[in-house]
């Protein structure tokens, strides 16, 4: 994983993936815009680590997902491409959280320019998308013959409904950002060049919180959509158990009283 800003000639080949920790806020990077920010087994690999190193610091909160140059990507590179069930190094965390070990933390992802195939589903798996005006979108793996298996087939539809889902996993057409602001697919149009600067507001917002809740809300989230409304209801006494025995909580309640800005330390 590439950390740092020094770039050579064959990281602009190949590309590489970019990181870099602002206070609570962990920025990840997709850099290979020569390309336009096309994916390969390298640019997968690093990813992977960058998640997975994410979720290992106490200290970051919060990620924000984004890309160097015009685009987000054209997706992946065709030339260099292995299509396996398994895109990311298995033992690491999926950018596509499909499979263990799952992600516990927020990400919010920047998406602008061309945004194709992996780079929708990548942005899908997020937890919260901001598109540039000028983004055009497309899942066309129907085009070359190929399936979307990095969960556009599964996110579309539950966020769109089934018809409106197929009118695009189907055709392959290009959609612009309204219309994925429309079905759902991301949260908020920036004009062009802002969509990073908003993402890393919301992510600054969402790291100023408590840690333990922000993530026993997300977590809660997740198992009603991955295992029902009823397991996520049967969940609810472990995870407010766990909450409120936090030092988060008490300070929370304290700060109220106090009138005061709250200061939350993961505890």
């Amino acid at each position: 994983m590439a950390n740092s800003n020094k770039k050579t000639k064959a990281d602009d080949n190949a590309g590489r993936v970019v990181t870099e920790a602002k206070g609570h806020i962990f920025l990840i990077g997709i850099d290979r815009p020569g390309k336009l920010n096309a994916f390969n087994p390298k640019i997968l690999g690093e990813l992977a680590e960058a998640y997975t190193a994410f979720e290992a610091d106490p200290e970051l909160r919060c990620a924000v997902l984004h890309a160097v140059g015009d685009h987000f990507t054209a997706g992946m590179d065709l030339r260099e491409a292995e299509f396996k069930a398994e895109l990311f190094p298995v033992g690491l965390v999926d950018p596509f959280d499909l499979r263990p070990p799952w992600r516990e933390k927020p990400i919010v992802s920047a998406v602008h320019g061309i945004c194709f195939t992996i780079g929708i589903e990548l942005s899908l798996a997020t937890d919260m998308v901001i598109a540039a005006q000028d983004t055009r979108f497309s899942q066309l793996e129907v085009k070359r013959g190929l399936i979307a298996f990095g969960g556009a087939t599964i996110r579309m539809v539950e966020r769109a409904g089934w018809g409106n889902a197929m009118r695009y996993l189907l055709t392959g057409d290009e959609f612009d950002a309204e219309t994925a602001l429309r079905l759902g697919f991301i949260q908020e149009i920036t004009a062009p060049g802002d969509q990073l600067t908003r993402a890393v507001e919301l992510a600054e917002s969402i790291a100023k919180l408590p840690p333990l809740a922000v993530k026993a809300m997300r977590l809660s989230s997740w198992t009603a959509v991955r295992q029902g409304p009823a397991a996520a209801v049967d969940q609810f006494r472990e995870l407010v158990t766990s909450t409120t025995a936090s030092e988060d909580f008490e300070e929370g309640v304290r700060s109220f009283l106090e009138k005061r800005e709250p200061i939350f330390t993961g505890r």
